[in-house]
C-alpha cells in the first residue's frame, strides 16, 4: 500500500468528520457542500481501492491475508458513501452526525488497512 495515500485518506476522513460534526453541533443537516466533501473522500478511497487491487495483481501480498485485506478495502470504500445515503433520509442534525461517524469509521479502517498490509 502507498503510505502517503493511506494518510491522505485518513486525514481527509477526519477533516470531513470534524466538518460534519461542527454542522451537527450547529443543528444543521448535511448540505450540498458536505456532499462535495464526501465525494472528495470517496474519490480518495476509490484511488486506494484501485492501488490495493493493482498491487495484489502484481503479486504483492499483505501480511495478514488477502481476503481480509480485500474486505477492509471494500469496507473503506463504502463507509462514507453509505453514511451519505443514510444522511439523505435524515434531514436533521442527525444526518450530519451519521456522516461524521462514517468518516471516523473510515479513518479507523485506514489504520487497520495499514496494519493488515504490514505497516
Amino acid at each position: 500500500m502507498l503510505d502517503a495515500l493511506t494518510v491522505a485518506v485518513a486525514a481527509a476522513a477526519l477533516a470531513l468528520a470534524a466538518w460534519c460534526g461542527f454542522a451537527a453541533y450547529r443543528d444543521q443537516a448535511t448540505k450540498d457542500w458536505h456532499f462535495i466533501g464526501m465525494a472528495v473522500v470517496a474519490v480518495l478511497a476509490l484511488a486506494q481501492l484501485v492501488v490495493g487491487l493493482v498491487q495484489l495483481g502484481r503479486g504483492e501480498r499483505p501480511e495478514q491475508g488477502v481476503a481480509i485485506f480485500i474486505a477492509y478495502l471494500a469496507g473503506a470504500f463504502a463507509a462514507v458513501p453509505a453514511a451519505g445515503f443514510l444522511s439523505l433520509s435524515e434531514r436533521t442534525k442527525w444526518g450530519s452526525v451519521t456522516v461524521s461517524a462514517g468518516a471516523v469509521v473510515l479513518a479507523v479502517l485506514e489504520v487497520r488497512l495499514y496494519d493488515i498490509w504490514g505497516g
